[in-house]
């Protein structure tokens, strides 16, 4: 059986996880424009196959270097075949990909800002998947910071939703994302992180050729490949994979919170560009930041307590960090 990774107040390093996700979205978040301006000229579908393509092979040395064993926590002594890790592989980055189409064609029928609301809804389903699946709710403050965080990203897409066409599919995204993150936290200790992704990126590319070959590419110009090239690199090769690496030690829930900076980073990128967000919105990205700080609030206690022997060698956790 492999033993659990340790929780982030007990590493050398403490809070490098949560260090890790929040530099993961603010590669998703600051790349929003780049993505958007692509958009015009290619397909979604055909750019989330260019992007991960690019993803793919940018991981695939390292990732047949490496090996597909997360030996860090001892992962390598599991009955594990290739067999299962490309099978579980492929469906974990199935999902993934269904919450990408369900997103892209959502947009299509609703306004960016609600769908940028719904879709951050994933703070909410997340800790769902997790007690349905665990039978234990999250801790009680993560639990009152996914909640904070949900008003917060109310406020900062303006404040107004209603359902439609377009708003009901991005919410079955926000389900299909929620998943997504519980599983590669269930994963993430059992698996090495960058084969793992690497196969995630591979299986995206798959599933986006039939689509591809349908509908079309669109016109592949040269900002579409800068931002192929910057998002598959910079987010989906590098920032999916410290995702999965901080989901080691970090439950889902308290992963959903902390991911939900890239919202307010993309918000900032806008304000960089001459986009404004009003009163409700800097409220908003302010809420959001707040609720980051509940959800972390423990393990910040916790790491001081440790570092001053406070603990007497037992640290309390936060949450089932078992894979």
């Amino acid at each position: 059986m492999a033993t659990r990774a340790p929780a982030a107040w007990e590493t050398r390093r403490p809070l490098l996880p949560e260090l890790a996700l929040i530099v993961a979205t603010i590669a998703f978040g600051s790349t929003f424009k780049l993505v958007q301006d692509a958009l015009e000229d290619v397909t979604p579908v055909g750019f989330l196959l260019l992007r991960h393509g690019v993803a793919a092979l940018a991981l695939l040395p390292f990732a047949l270097r490496y090996g597909w064993r997360n030996r860090e926590s001892g992962a390598e002594t599991t009955t594990d075949s290739f067999r299962t890790f490309v099978w579980i592989g492929i469906g974990f980055g199935a999902i993934g990909w269904v919450g990408y189409w369900l997103q892209n064609t959502g947009l299509q029928h609703t306004t960016t800002s609600d769908s940028a609301f719904i879709t951050g809804l994933f703070v909410v389903f997340t800790p769902v998947y997790e007690t349905i699946f665990r039978r234990r709710f999250p801790n009680r403050l993560v639990i009152i910071a996914v909640a904070t965080a949900a008003v917060g990203l109310f406020l900062l897409t303006g404040g107004h939703f209603s359902l439609g066409r377009g708003n009901a599919l991005t919410l079955a995204c926000a389900s299909a994302f929620g998943l997504w993150i519980y599983v590669g936290g269930r994963l993430a200790n059992r698996f090495d992180a960058v084969a793992l992704v690497c196969l995630e990126m591979v299986a995206f590319t798959v599933f986006s050729l039939p689509i591809v070959v349908i509908d079309g590419l669109g016109h592949v110009t040269a900002r579409v490949w800068l931002a192929a090239l910057v998002t598959g690199v910079i987010c989906s090769a590098v920032g999916f994979t410290l995702q999965l690496w901080g989901q080691r030690r970090i439950e889902p829930a308290r992963a959903a919170v902390i991911l939900l900076f890239e919202p307010v980073v993309a918000g900032f990128v806008g304000y960089a560009v001459g986009e404004r967000l009003g009163v409700k919105g800097y409220v908003g990205a302010a809420v959001i930041l707040a609720s980051i700080l509940v959800a972390e609030a423990p393990a910040w206690v916790l790491t001081g307590r440790s570092s001053t022997g406070e603990t007497g060698g037992r640290v309390p956790m936060t949450g089932d960090h078992r894979a």
